[in-house]
């Protein structure tokens, strides 16, 4: 792991944690969570398991800081160490599809929908919030996989036209 990967780590991570802090909580103060879509992108670029464990355990921490959602702050931890570790996974083992831009797109909407049910199933679990799991799925979650979709549709574009002109070695730019 060398410093310019930290870094470029520690940017997603920042403009994650921006957007993640100016959106407005929705129904209950859950929101949707554009660290995730950074944290996926961080994956994508650097494909391995002391990266992951980093993106993991950082977003998951700002997250649960920054959550408006009663009790959040475990849940996030929990919910971005599973999602992180499964995404890393599935990028592993797709590795060749993963290079086309339709194949991270659903990976991506399928990364949110594993994260926020994670993060519902154990925020119920050990919170006493009174609204049913499929409620928050319908309203939070589903507009969550929508918006985290769109946002990752127009970051990470930009994000490997860069890298690919720049001297950074990830999975992208070697690609």
């Amino acid at each position: 792991m060398n410093t310019k990967n930290l870094v470029l780590m520690a940017l997603l991570v920042g403009v994650g944690a921006t957007l993640y802090v100016i959106i407005p909580g929705i129904n209950g103060g859950m929101k949707p969570d554009f660290m995730l879509t950074m944290m996926f992108i961080g994956i994508l670029l650097f494909p391995t398991f002391k990266e992951t464990f980093l993106l993991a355990l950082s977003t998951g921490v700002l997250s649960g800081l920054f959550s408006t959602f009663p009790g959040g702050f475990v849940p996030n931890i929990i919910d971005k160490a599973v999602t992180g570790f499964l995404f890393l996974i599935i990028v592993l083992a797709l590795r060749q599809l993963v290079q086309k831009l339709a194949v991270t797109i659903s990976l991506v909407a399928i990364g949110t929908i594993v994260s926020g049910s994670t993060f519902l199933a154990m925020a119920l679990l050990l919170t006493d919030v009174p609204i049913k799991f499929s409620v928050l799925f319908l309203t939070v979650v589903l507009p969550a996989v929508v918006l985290n979709t769109i946002a990752f549709v127009i970051i990470f574009p930009i994000v490997s036209k860069l890298l690919k002109r720049s001297s950074f070695k990830t999975a992208v730019s070697h690609a």
